[in-house]
């Protein structure tokens, strides 16, 4: 019998394709959970942080919005970026810039200017971005390009089971000096993160390649070229499909992480100790539902009916956020259900759909343009649910339904079957 449950465990899709990676792909996921980590014990208390500090409502939308204005400036120049100086060597410095720097600041903080200076560095994120996909896919082989991302996700959202953890810590020290604690924590373990990343990977036959053909080129002239990358990426339906549909899910985590906590402290009349249960619960069924139901659903042959299901599910959950009254354990943990489907669903697939259609020699350029045009969708809307919280701590979550249904939408008339199993068998079919 334990034979028969190990042979299966071994056979499931994820376990094996695990268990088959090997370089950049394989030291990239298992670091994974190291991030997962000390993320998952401060977000979910970042919001309600800052108000205890003073910040207000509109001020917390603002600092999202100049966040994201940052994010347009570094998409801007990654790609440049990772292409003169490589993935491996630009990942580990703008890493320990963008993350283990902010930490150190929030840690501190006393007011809004604090957060304001974080917001500036945590944006350059963008770079760390494009040159970790590129250090990730590049080697790694495209069968395993979904279950990679999933597992990313599961790493990044099981690690979230221990937010518990923090959770007591709130409610034995008080919400700032445990946040503040938890801060200083997430400084040493990404810090740490970034330090093994650095040691056990090693620079891609692409990377090496645009190192020597971008040796004696100037920065500004390596983006002179952007003008035309963006006129060929506005004529690529898969992209213009997956970026839609990622811009959505980017907009539901700004508006979700910035103002979930909020909603959850006041209109819903939980306690701060309380978010840590959620977000636990929260994880743990994504977790589940990566397992069980996404080696089912998620396939890059047939990716609208996931995404439709997905994005029905998510529609609901926050449309269960708006109506329902305080204190309602029920619909809160029904709306949790929901999201964990709903994100085992969408993640994986909008990640793999839009890392497939990217498949190109000039994959560093494409990427810093895709994500140029994804954060400049996104840019206004932190400022707008901040704005939309100071009326009503609810209005932000019907903004997010309302995106979900758009999205829905673009599944029905714009991305068609098979678009994406042609990205896999045409793979340059992008750029040249």
């Amino acid at each position: 019998m334990l034979k028969t449950i190990l042979l299966a465990t071994r056979n499931h899709p994820l376990i094996k394709s695990l268990l088959e990676l090997k370089g950049n792909p394989r030291s990239i996921v298992f670091t994974e959970i190291m991030f997962g980590i000390p993320y998952n014990l401060f977000m979910p208390f970042f919001s309600i942080y800052m108000l205890s500090l003073g910040v207000t409502d509109q001020q917390i939308g603002a600092v999202a919005s100049l966040g994201l204005f940052v994010q347009i400036f570094s998409a801007l120049v990654c790609g440049a970026i990772v292409d003169k100086y490589g993935r491996r060597l630009t990942v580990f410095i703008n890493d320990l810039i963008c993350w283990s720097a902010p930490c150190l600041i929030w840690a501190v903080a006393q007011e809004l200017r604090y957060f304001i200076i974080a917001a500036i560095l945590n944006g350059l994120m963008r770079i760390s971005n494009t040159a970790w996909t590129c250090l990730m896919v590049e080697e790694a082989e495209e069968r395993h390009l979904v279950h990679i991302w999933t597992w990313i996700m599961i790493f990044a959202v099981c690690s979230a089971a221990i937010t518990p953890v923090g959770g007591w810590f709130v409610k034995e020290f008080g919400l700032i000096p445990a946040v503040r604690g938890l801060f200083f924590f997430g400084f040493f373990v990404l810090t740490a993160k970034f330090i093994l990343l650095f040691f056990f990977t090693t620079e891609t036959k692409r990377g090496l390649q645009r190192i020597e053909e971008t040796k004696g080129r100037s920065l500004a002239s390596l983006m002179a070229d952007y003008g035309v990358v963006f006129k060929q990426l506005w004529n690529s339906r898969p992209i213009l499909v997956a970026l839609s549909l990622m811009a959505i899910t980017n907009i539901y985590s700004t508006i979700s992480n910035n103002f979930w906590g909020i909603l959850f402290t006041t209109r819903l009349d939980f306690s701060a100790a309380e978010i840590s249960n959620y977000v636990a619960l929260r994880s743990i069924l994504m977790t589940i539902c990566f397992f069980v139901i996404g080696p089912r659903l998620t396939n890059l042959h047939r990716f609208r009916l996931p995404l439709w299901i997905g994005f029905s599910a998510f529609a609901l959950s926050q449309m269960l956020l708006v109506i329902m009254p305080p204190r309602s354990v029920v619909l809160l943990s029904l709306s949790v259900v929901l999201e964990a489907l709903a994100a085992a669903l969408v993640s994986p697939m909008t990640e793999s759909m839009l890392a497939i259609s990217m498949e190109t020699h000039e994959r560093a350029k494409v990427s810093a343009m895709s994500y140029v045009a994804l954060i400049v969708l996104m840019f206004p809307f932190g400022w707008i649910a901040g704005q939309l919280s100071a009326m009503d701590r609810s209005f932000p979550f019907a903004l997010n339904f309302l995106l979900f249904f758009l999205g829905i939408v673009i599944l029905r008339f714009i991305a068609k079957p098979g678009l994406y199993s042609k990205m896999s068998q045409t793979k340059d079919e992008i750029l040249p």
